[in-house]
């Protein structure tokens, strides 16, 4: 018999494989298998390793709660892995032959991430959280009072990591044989996952600025401390490799903050950056899985294979980095996540999820084509509660074509009618594509029609398009949206008079504003809004950086504009019933947004429910803690059944 996906099973009946690594000589992959426990409420994550073909699949790990972020020595003898088993986050190494107990390395009391071996198998680096005011990482007295909070810093907090003062992502380096490390970097901004040039002397990794990470590579030699810096301006550093003789690295950047990566190539002899592409129509390196930033690989010298997003579906493809000459690999109907591959650059193991694939590991075959899902993590699960129906298609409106999707219910009947859900994305330069979003499912699988699209603004799609929504929200992009709404209803079997809306983050915003705009829907769930662009550019961590080139500047620069696209502004026009969910420890879209739309609607006489999630930060949505995912799936349904039910 056929079920239904309820919030819970979605949450804790779903598993999902994260950051997949293929052993050096290309025969075995280990991945981590992360999945919610009913009986705790707690998630958890374990080691599993398989051949390259999926077959004698066995765990690794067992012990402590969260096991992830493995790497192959380079002769494959030997996983690392960070676990929690010995309490804070250490770093361990595993015999991959499986014989023996796991041996730690090193120990911090914060996250360590971003493992990357020495070509000699001798050393680790790592990214770890360092304090400069807690350099030993003691724990505070208990009985102590908090201590006071002092900042002459515009970057003092960051969503998920909260108040963080002059605490930031360093890299270190640590003996495997004797534990001995040291920390290798001095600035006090973060630094992104380091990666070792061929011969062992030399690490590059990125570094940030006070709100955007990573706008830089920076080159440490490792003997006599000396650095040098390449990339560089406004925008972040998607990705970057050395090449097989170290004498270049390959780099996704985006210099001009432009929304749009693009690759160029740095000379070490002439210190040279060279430009390789023009407004890519995708965005590279982009994945689903943000276990890991690595998505692009040399296959020789002088062609590169990479990752990347085109409207909204994950593809590979070559570059020629002294012709500049693309060449697409391969492209899937799915989102998937960052690539591994081994010394014969012959697999390319990835993350795979598509609308009826979920959290699997696939591997690629240069040589052959072909590419296999090799686990079977949520088989069964998918085969009792089917997946949503899903269409594709198009609006045109003006110089653009705006993709829309279409989820129907597993049981779809078109000589029925159903009510409509528009679903709206994040970013706003992200977008929705070929993808299994749990909240999504539940509407469908519960008799909604759900659209979802990805108006201009979007990123995939290319420079022009992404750009078109800086300072312009609820402008055109509005529109797009209003437009895939109105070719929906046209189909006899939408009922125009049951049509809802949902969004979170830049989706929150536009649900916010559509309210303000139209009575056209009959129902809102506002998820993490931008409500009122001046209090959010002084509140969100992003706000005084990113916000400014969003909106056009800072408030007494740009009142007009604030007030123009700003929600607080409209919403004493709206009549639809509106849930408002918000994380309390949401940095990005803080929890005032949210506060100041529930006064705003209740004092237009609106119908408001607001649902706070104490401790959940911006990102809870997808990855918080599975009672409040549960929670807000729940309310998201509820509502919708209660003011689009007949």
């Amino acid at each position: 018999m056929t079920e239904r996906w309820m919030p819970h099973r979605l949450v804790y009946g779903l598993q999902q494989a994260t950051d997949p690594q293929v052993s050096p000589d290309g025969r075995r992959v280990v991945y981590s298998v992360g999945a919610a426990d009913p009986a705790t409420q707690t998630m958890s994550s374990q080691l599993w390793l398989c051949d390259i073909d999926g077959g004698h699949a066995r765990q690794l790990t067992s012990a402590g709660k969260h096991n992830g972020c493995p790497r192959w020595s380079p002769d494959g003898a030997w996983i690392a892995f960070v676990s929690d088993r010995d309490g804070g986050s250490g770093i361990f190494v595993l015999p991959a032959a499986g014989m023996g107990e796991a041996r730690q390395v090193t120990k911090h009391k914060w996250g360590v991430s971003g493992l990357a071996w020495s070509p000699d198998g001798s050393k680790l680096a790592y990214n770890a959280p360092y304090d400069p005011a807690n350099p030993e990482e003691a724990t505070p007295d208990p009985n102590a009072a908090p201590p006071v909070r002092y900042t002459e810093r515009i970057d003092y907090k960051s969503d998920g990591r909260g108040y963080i003062a002059d605490k930031r992502s360093h890299i270190f380096v640590v003996d495997v044989a004797s534990g001995e490390r040291r920390r290798v970097t001095e600035l006090a901004v973060d630094h992104g996952i380091p990666g070792w040039s061929p011969d062992g002397t030399l690490l590059a990794y990125t570094l940030g600025t006070p709100y955007v990470d990573g706008v830089r590579l920076q080159i440490l030699d490792l003997a006599s401390g000396a650095t040098r810096e390449t990339g560089g301006g406004e925008g972040r550093i998607n990705a970057w490799a050395w090449s097989p003789s170290g004498e270049r690295i390959i780099l996704a950047d985006d210099p001009t903050d432009s929304d749009q990566h693009d690759l160029f190539v740095y000379e070490l002899a002439s210190g040279v950056l060279r430009q390789l592409t023009d407004d890519l129509p995708f965005e590279p390196i982009a994945a689903n899985d943000s276990s890991s930033s690595n998505g692009i690989w040399w296959l020789d010298e002088r062609q590169v294979l990479f990752h990347a997003v085109h409207r909204a579906a994950s593809e590979l493809h070559t570059l020629d980095v002294e012709s500049g000459a693309l060449e697409p690999v391969v492209q899937w109907p799915a989102l998937n996540g960052a690539v591994s591959m081994d010394d014969a650059r012959r697999y390319a193991v990835l993350t795979y999820t598509s609308f009826d694939t979920v959290g699997e590991v696939a591997v690629y075959d240069l040589h052959t084509g072909a590419t296999a899902i090799i686990t079977s993590l949520n088989t069964e699960a998918l085969r009792d509660a089917p997946p949503a129906n899903w269409e594709r298609f198009a609006v045109e409106r003006g110089e653009f074509t705006i993709d829309g999707f279409l989820l129907t219910p597993p049981d779809f009947d078109p000589s029925k009618t159903y009510p409509l859900v528009l679903d709206i994305h994040g970013g706003p330069q992200w977008y929705y594509g070929f993808n299994f979003w749990p909240w999504q499912q539940v509407l469908a699988s519960h008799g909604f029609l759900v659209a979802f699209a990805n108006p201009r603004g979007s990123s995939s799609y290319g420079r022009h398009f992404v750009s078109r929504v800086r300072q312009d929200w609820g402008g055109e992009d509005f529109k797009d949206l209003m437009a895939v709404v109105d070719a929906l209803v046209e189909r006899p079997y939408v009922d125009a008079e049951r049509t809802g809306i949902h969004g979170y983050s830049y989706g929150g915003y536009m649900t916010s504003w559509a309210i303000g705009q139209t009575q056209r829907f009959k129902a809102c769930v506002c998820g993490a809004p931008v409500f009122d662009f001046e209090s959010f550019r002084g509140t969100s961590d992003i706000g005084f950086g990113w916000g400014e080139t969003q909106f056009g500047g800072a408030p007494h620069a740009a009142k007009e504009a604030y007030a123009k696209h700003s929600p607080s502004e409209f919403a004493h026009n709206a009549t639809t019933p509106t849930l408002i969910v918000h994380g309390e420890a949401d940095e990005r879209c803080p929890i005032g947004q949210g506060e100041q739309m529930f006064i705003a609607l209740k004092q237009a006489g609106c119908k408001v429910g607001f649902a706070r999630y104490p401790g959940a930060d911006h990102l809870f949505l997808m990855a918080g803690h599975p009672a409040h995912r549960e929670d807000y799936w729940t309310r998201l349904l509820d509502w919708m059944r209660e003011h689009l039910s007949e």
